[in-house]
């Protein structure tokens, strides 16, 4: 059963096959969506065209969501592919690797600003520009981490990021309700993807994580795919203004202790 034929999904910040973005385009393509991608800029290029070419999607345009032109660009550019769109995904954050590392009060007023705008703002613009196009019963999705609700040490000012964009979801949610357009955010345990690469000490948390999750099992982009099939399709058609954590259970525990030494 495809859960997704005869919608349309524009994912936004695919950057390379590890991505969690990747993750989601698989599992939407399985079930049967047509898809559009967009990607950061000119670095990217080379590793998404191949992706996209690899299943056979055409919609593949770069945007930079800092800049309000180029994300109307983008829009302006699905009208006319697709007329409307039932999925929107906004897969995407940013902070300077120097804002991830040391204690927070660290962080500079312009890491600040860029990172509260690329990872948190551009979910709220991108539901503005294509909110003309959604398709009653479509749906806006984002990412998020724990690291929102709870102090993760270096994640720093994406912490405070992901919790401004966890907000942003509810509010989004109440916004696009009378449309029948659902906003909802999967919290992703840790997984190792070009923009965790830049958390200090991400390495350390990642080995240790299925020591202390209730499930003992590390999450893939895989995992996360398949919870967004289900919060985009008709199955969760009355689901909106959620952050649904796909992360083994680690996020319901109070101390973390490694299993048997309890």
């Amino acid at each position: 059963m495809k859960l997704l034929e005869g919608k349309t999904a524009l994912i936004f910040g695919l950057a390379n096959k590890r991505s969690i973005a990747w993750g989601i385009t698989q599992a939407f393509h399985q079930h049967g969506a047509q898809l559009g991608f967009s990607y950061a800029g000119e670095a990217l290029e080379h590793r998404v065209k191949p992706l996209a070419e690899s299943l056979g999607v055409t919609f593949v345009e770069p945007c930079d969501v800092s800049k309000d032109d180029e994300i109307e660009r983008v829009a302006a550019k699905a009208r006319e592919t697709f007329g409307e769109v039932d999925i929107l995904v906004h897969s995407i954050g940013f902070a300077n690797r120097e804002e991830l590392q040391g204690p927070y009060y660290n962080t500079s007023r312009e890491g600040f600003r860029l990172a509260l705008d690329i990872s948190a703002y551009s979910f709220t613009a991108l539901a503005k520009a294509f909110q003309s196009m959604l398709r009653p019963g479509g749906a806006l999705l984002t990412i998020t981490y724990n690291g929102g609700e709870r102090v993760a040490p270096n994640y720093n000012v994406m912490g405070v990021a992901k919790a401004a964009l966890e907000a942003s979801v509810r509010y989004l949610a109440y916004d696009f309700g009378p449309q029948n357009v659902r906003v909802n955010a999967i919290s992703a345990g840790p997984i190792r993807t070009l923009a965790a690469a830049g958390v200090a000490g991400f390495k350390v948390m990642h080995r240790q994580f299925t020591d202390y999750a209730p499930l003992q099992q590390e999450i893939t982009i895989e995992d996360i795919g398949n919870t967004a099939v289900y919060l985009c399709s008709d199955l969760a058609a009355k689901t909106t203004g959620e952050i649904v954590f796909v992360d083994s259970g680690y996020n319901i525990l109070g101390v973390p202790i490694p299993r048997g030494k309890e």
